[in-house]
């Protein structure tokens, strides 16, 4: 009898795990067949303001809250439900009025905070989402939930379900990645975030996000170390990709082979980031569209630039996190500040994609993962106040391919406590979309532990129609 090492036994048994995964992959392929149908996308950008920006001071205007300054809230109104343990334990609720005015904008005479001037000269280019809700009263299970649709990390995020189902468009790039922008104001509450909300969860790690970084590398070891030269890592990846073949070939594992690719895509990226990363071909109109921030690293606007070249590259989805809009306190100072960290990006983004004839396929999505209570958290005084969580309502734009833009849609109570009209779920907008891009959200499945797994969970979830042209 021939030895076997406890490696080899291991290996062995895993062989028939390794061939059920790849067979799931090849018939998740096939039986997708995507698109479903004539995609309105090819590739999309997602802005998320990390901590949860609030409706009151950005898009849901309440002029009657004036009236309201420190009176409780109704208990009609809050109707028993759940509060965070951080005001549950308050005597009362009371109510704190938005400080800052808001006027009406572009042909849809939507009404757009001071705080947002740039966000307001293109409100004909947005759909603002005002009726957004979710079940999730936490930072840390609500972006899990809002990036892949389930609260319980472990799940794929967007960037990874559109990865799976539609692949690359560029061979020397990923499919999906990750930008980290900076905020400005030390004051700010930071959410801590970790990779787990770009993971690709159960599907092959290749549909992971990458994060590229600001500074230094952009991307971690993608350099070769001092000395090596490129045909010696040449040399060395191909040495490394012999035997990951024959590993692949003995024991039929797919996450050999995906880690054979992934070597080959790093060696590609040593020529392609460098190119991407370098804004010094860039010219100087650009710059001032996007302001003198986007010169430096890490800012939200150059991180938006930066988001621009790679959905002009051929990257499919690139996902952007800005954080420090957890306002629980001291927010008349702290959000004038986050709001204009990201607001000439904002529209800087929206108009350059305009202007290179690259709207019309790209879609882009701002807002947070929940909103924030009309009442005050903590001391309320005429010019200080805070606000809580609150999954009740929240507002956020889209803009791009197949979005009507100049629509407001949905309405809230009149403190913006309750929604009155068109509720739009978190799984409504992430039906949305998949929808964009030619995909039924409802087919798009994937095979895992005996389910048909989807981005959008097992509840019915529905396309955004009103927002769409």
């Amino acid at each position: 009898m021939n030895d076997i090492t406890r490696r080899k036994f291991f290996a062995r048994g895993a062989q028939g795990f390794g061939s059920l995964a790849l067979s799931q992959l090849l018939q998740a392929d096939s039986k997708n067949g995507l698109p479903h149908f004539a995609p309105k996308v090819k590739r999309a950008i997602y802005l998320h303001m990390v901590g949860a920006p609030p409706q009151l001071e950005t898009f849901d205007y309440k002029p009657g809250m004036k009236d309201w300054f420190d009176k409780d809230l109704p208990e009609s109104i809050r109707q028993g439900q759940r509060l965070t343990t951080m005001t549950s334990n308050q005597s009362r609720f009371p109510i704190a009025p938005s400080v800052f005015q808001f006027a009406q904008h572009g042909k849809s005479g939507a009404h757009v905070s001071e705080l947002l001037p740039y966000t307001a000269k293109m409100v004909d280019d947005i759909a603002i989402v005002r009726s957004m809700h979710t079940e999730a009263i936490n930072h840390e299970p609500a972006m899990t939930f809002i990036q892949t649709g389930f609260m319980i990390a472990g799940k794929p995020c967007i960037g990874s379900w559109l990865a799976y189902g539609l692949g690359s468009m560029n061979k020397d790039l990923p499919t999906f990645v990750v930008l980290h922008a900076t905020h400005s104001n030390p004051k700010a509450n930071v959410q801590a975030i970790s990779a787990r909300l770009w993971s690709s969860g159960f599907l092959s790690g290749q549909y992971s996000g990458v994060a590229l970084r600001s500074g230094g590398d952009p991307v971690l070891y993608i350099n070769n170390p001092d000395g090596v030269p490129r045909d010696v890592r040449r040399k060395m990846l191909d040495g490394a990709g012999a035997m990951n073949q024959l590993e692949a070939e003995r024991y039929n594992d797919p996450e050999t082979r995906v880690r054979i690719e992934q070597y080959e895509m790093a060696f590609r990226m040593q020529a392609s980031v460098p190119e991407l990363t370098d804004l010094s071909k860039e010219s100087e109109s650009t710059f001032k569209l996007y302001g003198e921030d986007a010169r430096k690293g890490g800012t939200f606007a150059n991180s938006v630039l930066m988001a621009r070249r790679l959905v002009e590259r051929g990257v499919r989805f690139v996902q952007l996190y800005h954080r420090g809009w957890d306002v629980h306190g001291n927010l008349p100072e702290v959000l004038p500040s986050q709001c204009k960290d990201i607001d000439q990006g904002c529209y800087a983004l929206v108009q350059d994609l305009k202007q290179r004839g690259m709207l019309d396929d790209t879609l882009v999505i701002w807002g947070g993962e929940f909103g924030r209570t009309i009442y005050s958290q903590g001391k309320l005084t005429p010019k200080d106040y805070g606000r809580d969580h609150h999954p009740r309502c929240f507002s956020l734009w889209l803009a791009g391919g197949g979005v009507k833009g100049g629509t407001v849609y949905g309405e809230t109570d009149e403190f913006s406590y309750n929604i009155v009209k068109d509720p739009v779920h978190v799984r409504d907008l992430q039906a949305t979309l998949l929808h964009q891009f030619g995909i039924d959200h409802d087919k798009f499945t994937f095979k895992y532990q005996g389910l048909d797994q989807k981005l959008v969970g097992v509840e019915k979830a529905s396309v955004v129609k009103g927002i769409l042209a």
